[in-house]
């Protein structure tokens, strides 16, 4: 896993005026926190932070004054509306230390004909070293026949990553396409439709005798 250099300032001014003002002026409020030290409260750069979290479990090494702080995106508050990033918290790690982290599971491939692939468990709890954390973990459903499931126990994790979800958990499914159901009131309106049509078949429009008397 790649390290962000971010370059950050400690905060001095708190409260949600303050926080306004600090996104206003492009800065995200943040906390590092870790190891029984004391929080750290920073502003960090909006733009390199949104680039930033784009990758799940990101790595950051904070620049604050003179010191540096290795640490990973714990939690991301988002705006509503505009989905921005509102603030961060940020976990302090050591290189070499082992953490434990959810990470995503990516499915490719395709599995054999009509059949439909579910993703029933979307992330995973994964140990590593905090500098060697897996981006995802992917598993290839090639071939796969309908009715086959794939357990946590059938995942590849690169060396040194620990699964850490039971290995009975089911992952994905490869079932049959679902069998839409029209209900009893559309199979209703379709025999009323068809009556229609069938009573309707060889009548023909004549014209009336009052009409014909009136053209005389």
């Amino acid at each position: 896993m790649a390290t962000t250099l971010i370059q950050g300032q400690l905060r001095t001014e708190f409260g949600k005026g303050a926080a306004r003002q600090a996104r206003r002026d492009g800065k995200v409020p943040a906390v590092i926190y870790g190891h029984g030290a004391e929080p750290i409260h920073v502003l960090l750069p909006q733009h390199e932070i949104e680039l930033a979290v784009r990758t799940a479990n990101a790595l950051l090494d904070v620049k604050v004054d003179s010191e540096s702080h290795l640490a990973l995106v714990k939690d991301v508050q988002r705006d509503i509306i505009r989905q921005s990033v509102d603030h961060l918290d940020l976990l302090t790690v050591r290189r070499g230390e082992k953490v434990e982290v959810e990470v995503n599971v990516q499915v490719e491939g395709e599995a054999t004909p009509g059949a439909v692939v579910n993703l029933e468990t979307a992330t995973i709890l994964v140990e590593a070293e905090a500098t060697h954390l897996p981006d995802s973990i992917t598993f290839s459903v090639e071939g796969r026949e309908i009715g086959e499931h794939v357990y946590v126990s059938d995942l590849d994790v690169p060396s040194g990553v620990t699964l850490l979800t039971d290995a009975e958990t089911v992952v994905i499914t490869i079932s049959e396409p679902p069998v839409i159901d029209l209900g009893e009131e559309d199979e209703a309106a379709e025999d009323e439709a068809a009556e229609g049509e069938e009573s309707g078949e060889g009548q023909s429009e004549a014209p009336s005798e009052d009409s014909s008397a009136d053209s005389e």
